[in-house]
């Protein structure tokens, strides 16, 4: 078990340390929350289970930025 602090900064919620928390997890937990996160998904939209193959977007995507 690693020692590892707990804060409750909201500023210090960021991806990157969730990243780093969702890495440090075992195989068996991480696809115990994939599958998780798949039957919320599921239960939100039914229709996903059937979705297969989406169809790619055959349109360039051009990014604009204000200078």
């Amino acid at each position: 078990m690693t020692n590892q602090l707990l804060s409750h900064e909201r500023s210090e919620d960021t991806i990157e340390a969730k990243t780093r928390w969702f890495r440090s997890l075992p195989l068996s937990e991480r696809m115990e929350i994939f599958c998780e996160f798949t039957e919320l998904a599921l239960s939100l939209n039914p229709k996903l289970f059937g979705m297969k193959n989406a169809p790619q977007i055959k349109r360039r995507i051009q990014i604009v930025s204000a200078a």
